[in-house]
């Protein structure tokens, strides 16, 4: 299928430090127009919990909260519906949970935020993580498919029963776009400005190559939140994705 990408959001910027401290002084920094989306992921959220995301709140962040729920239906049920009540802008679930436990995760974000009387937060299948690789797939999962194979599987269940997309890597999305419907979102970590710098990533692209490819919205970490100067980097990544 696939067609002209939709949507286009402002980079995401993981806030992955281990303290309050260095988050406000994150939130504080990113303070700017327009305001990242801040991604909220286990380290800082297990640490500081709801606190965490009711200053990104407070702050006027739009928020990403990256769980990355995987458990038996009805637990995930149970926790989505607690996150659904938290007012968020967006939320993970892996896509290897099968479709029963995907539809249990997005009934309980939905419920959840029926009852908090929020919008609910729109939910994105996990695909195959940025630091898989073919072999990594094929030696330690034991997966017979290849892992573009694996990622438009993936997808493609969480498309079936109503997820808003996809976290996947940039280079999949031409795949990805060939096999779902043109507003299904691609959501792409693994970016990085240059590619002679990769840290634990295998699949990595830049700001520029993520646009190209169809990216809905980057998620990025390190090149801005250990910058010397985290508002230029923000602000430079930011105008070569939503450049025209």
């Amino acid at each position: 299928m696939g067609g002209k990408v939709l949507k286009r959001y402002v980079p995401m910027v993981a806030i992955d430090v281990a303290t309050k401290a260095e988050a406000i002084k994150l939130f504080e920094e990113l303070d700017v127009t327009p305001k990242p989306i801040v991604k909220i992921g286990m380290e800082l959220y297990y640490g500081l919990g709801q606190e965490i995301v009711k200053e990104a709140h407070r702050r006027g962040f739009k928020i990403f909260l990256d769980l990355k729920l995987y458990d038996i239906p009805n637990t995930v049920h149970r926790a989505m519906a607690a996150i659904g009540r938290l007012g968020i802008d967006f939320t993970t679930i892996h896509a290897a949970g099968g479709t029963e436990m995907l539809t249990a995760g997005l009934d309980g974000l939905e419920e959840g935020a029926v009852q908090a009387g929020v919008r609910p937060a729109k939910l994105l299948a996990i695909t195959q993580l940025t630091s898989i690789d073919d072999q990594i797939l094929h030696e330690q999962q034991h997966v017979d498919l290849s892992l573009i194979e694996s990622v438009q599987n993936y997808a493609q269940l969480a498309e079936s029963v109503g997820l808003a997309g996809v976290v996947c890597s940039a280079r999949e999305l031409p795949a990805i776009r060939q096999v779902t419907r043109p507003d299904f979102l691609c959501i792409t970590p693994g970016i990085r400005p240059s590619l002679k710098v990769h840290d634990d990533q295998k699949r990595v692209v830049t700001p520029a190559q993520a646009r190209e490819l169809g990216s809905n919205g980057i998620v990025v970490g390190r090149p801005i939140t250990q910058s010397d100067d985290p508002v230029a980097a923000y602000q430079k990544i930011q105008q070569a994705f939503l450049a025209d």
